[in-house]
């Protein structure tokens, strides 16, 4: 059975965007870039949200941003390889390819996805990740803990998901930023 992980940026507060909804401080360097990449390079299907999906969309849908580097380059044929499933009730329509929408979360489908996948999932926006973690959904969470306070803003899990949670790797990047892989243990 494919894995099923929640992947995101964080500040030390425990925020995944500020109050008025920028993450720019989670711009990656080079070294985390890569890392990142090499992260996700086994990933065949990634579940979003309607606003991570809209901002992760410009992998597909801009080609000036892959051309700016070999780095970025990489991370959108990665990107572009997996297929996405889309889970929003406002969003008409999609814009890149392999891609479906779905109205709302439906556990069982996602287990099936998870039983049939020949590769790796990945989950991405934290009210979306808050139903997977409810359903049980969740394998492992991969935090990139930046060195930055926000005081307030999207916090990276609700207030509702409750995780045991077994550290599997840490690394530190020279930024400042701190990478922990947990498996989660129900």
């Amino acid at each position: 059975m494919a894995r099923l992980s929640y992947i995101t940026n964080v500040s030390v507060d425990g925020y995944i965007e500020d109050a008025d909804g920028a993450f720019d401080w989670s711009d990656p360097s080079d070294e985390l870039f890569s890392f990142i990449t090499d992260l996700v390079r086994p990933v065949d299907t990634w579940l979003y949200g309607r606003r991570l999906y809209e901002s992760m969309a410009v992998w597909e849908t801009d080609p000036a941003l892959a051309a700016q580097s070999d780095l970025l380059a990489e991370f959108a044929n990665v990107w572009q390889r997996g297929s996405k499933v889309v889970y929003s009730t406002t969003l008409d329509e999609v814009a890149t390819a392999d891609t479906r929408m779905e109205r709302r979360f439906e556990p069982a489908i996602v287990r099936d996805l998870k039983a049939s996948a020949t590769g790796d999932l990945t989950i991405g926006g934290a009210a979306l990740a808050a139903h997977a973690f409810s359903a049980g959904l969740v394998d492992e969470c991969h935090l990139f803990v930046h060195p930055v306070v926000v005081g307030d803003g999207k916090p990276a899990f609700s207030r509702e998901t409750r995780a045991r949670l077994e550290l599997l790797e840490e690394r530190r990047f020279d930024t400042g930023v701190v990478y922990l892989r947990h498996r989660v243990q129900g």
